[in-house]
């Protein structure tokens, strides 16, 4: 009898140990958001900036994949279309300013900086190219896994 109410006491010891250490652990950790793209430039922080719509590749020169995105965007450049990268080892502050915490992140945004389209991680020139013909001309293009709105 004597060692089925020790048990017992042994048992509660236990259960008010864990319950005690679940309430000074507290509350899980809040889930993060998911990395983000800017909804909107200033066309004069880039100085490249012409035409109609404004291509911004940011980088870092450390990121292996970054050049391989950079690359396919540079193929997009024309009359109408600028194209920037901007690496975080040398503008810093642009990074921090739009809040780029993947790199690399390509974004496609009107001649006001609009943000219509927006690429984070390794991007294929085919999404690329996607991407600014159906911001260019909606319907042109129709949607990629991709390639994600900031409409």
């Amino acid at each position: 009898m004597f060692q089925l109410l020790l048990a017992c006491v042994i048992a509660a010891v236990i259960i008010a140990v864990v319950r005690w250490q679940q309430n000074q652990r507290g509350a899980d950790a809040p889930t993060q958001p998911s990395w983000q793209f800017p909804a909107q430039l200033d066309p004069t922080d880039f100085a490249s900036s012409r035409g109609q719509w404004l291509v911004v590749v940011f980088t870092s020169s450390t990121c292996s994949t970054c050049a391989d995105v950079v690359a396919k965007a540079e193929v997009l450049a024309s009359s109408v279309v600028s194209v920037t990268t901007v690496d975080y080892l040398e503008h810093a502050d642009l990074h921090q300013r739009y809040e780029i915490d993947a790199v690399p992140t390509a974004v496609i945004a009107d001649e006001n900086g609009v943000v219509k389209r927006g690429f984070i991680g390794p991007v294929t020139a085919t999404d690329l190219w996607a991407g600014l013909a159906e911001v260019r001309e909606p319907g042109s293009a129709g949607t990629s896994d991709g390639c994600l709105s900031a409409d």
